[in-house]
């Protein structure tokens, strides 16, 4: 997957950007989780009046969006944007750096989503307003992460200790590569379920090792994850892959059946970044232990606070 470098401009004002999950301190992520749940018990304030929010989606988006959008709007901001990259200028042949320039002297932040890893810390580089990556291809997806673990907290009571079971595409899953990052800062465990064709990457066992994370891998579901605290389902990801004879073959690897939850523990949340294909049959969804549409409700309150830190630091 092709990247773009880092290249910064002198003279830009620093701004409070997040890009990658470690751009947040331990602390700092309690203090949005913190932030999160007062958003959760008063969701509609003024915080953002007179402020302007810029999404830029030059990928396709649902949730991301849809509640970014909206958490600026129950603060009292206002949003503009695109949803669609093929109705702006960059079709014309303009650059990222020429469209984060110029949206930049519109907007007080800048939401974007982008296919190539690299585009969200190199628009960080270049713009005088903060930018919140919201997904750069299969590199990082933080405010993701920041709900993911509202949604764990919220449900166990704690991110401390916790066997973690992350399934399906974990090569280009850009939700488990950050999540893994975050909860460095909380003494998991974690068991990676996936085919050959898409196991997590090196540089993230690398990462666990480096971080005493004990982490075991397998390509087989059932019976798995009878012995965890969160098992955490992603989608195989059709548009990362360059060979689609490949996706085929891997596509429908693993399915989860209400069935095969029955010798699981009394407090497992099935968690999932959304949106599902065949991986959760929809026989799940009536089960207690199924939090994925409450995972991706708790996303507007923790977006709620990320636009409050961002632009008032």
């Amino acid at each position: 997957m092709k990247k773009i470098p880092f290249r910064g401009i002198k003279g830009l004002m620093k701004n409070h950007s997040l890009v990658s999950i470690s751009d947040y301190s331990k602390e700092e992520i309690l203090e949005i989780l913190h932030s999160a749940s007062e958003f959760e018990a008063n969701p509609n304030r003024k915080t953002l009046d007179g402020k302007v929010i810029a999404t830029l989606f030059f990928e396709p988006s649902t949730r991301t969006r849809l509640s970014f959008e909206t958490a600026v709007n129950r603060l009292g901001g206002r949003i503009i944007g695109f949803s669609d990259s093929t109705t702006t200028s960059s079709v014309k042949g303009e650059t990222l750096h020429d469209t984060i320039r110029m949206v930049s002297c519109y907007a007080d932040a800048i939401v974007m989503r982008h296919p190539l890893e690299g585009a969200a810390r190199y628009a960080s580089e270049v713009s005088p307003v903060p930018i919140i990556n919201a997904g750069d291809g299969a590199n990082q997806h933080p405010s993701q992460t920041l709900l993911d673990l509202y949604s764990i907290l919220k449900t166990q009571g704690t991110l401390e200790n916790l066997k973690i079971c992350l399934v399906g595409d974990l090569k280009y899953g850009r939700t488990v590569h950050s999540l893994i990052m975050a909860m460095s800062h909380f003494n998991p465990s974690f068991r990676f379920i996936a085919p050959n064709e898409l196991k997590m990457p090196e540089e993230y066992k690398i990462f666990c090792r480096k971080c005493g994370i004990p982490y075991e891998e397998t390509a087989d579901l059932a019976g798995n994850f009878d012995d965890a605290d969160i098992l955490y389902i992603t989608r195989v990801q059709k548009e990362r892959f360059l060979d689609l004879i490949e996706f085929e073959r891997v596509k429908n690897v693993y399915t989860l059946k209400n069935s095969m939850l029955e010798n699981t523990k009394p407090n497992l949340k099935i968690m999932h970044p959304l949106p599902r294909v065949n991986e959760i049959d929809q026989d799940v969804d009536e089960n207690d232990k199924a939090y994925y549409f409450q995972q991706a409700q708790n996303g507007l309150y923790v977006r709620q606070a990320i636009m409050s830190k961002v632009i008032f630091p």
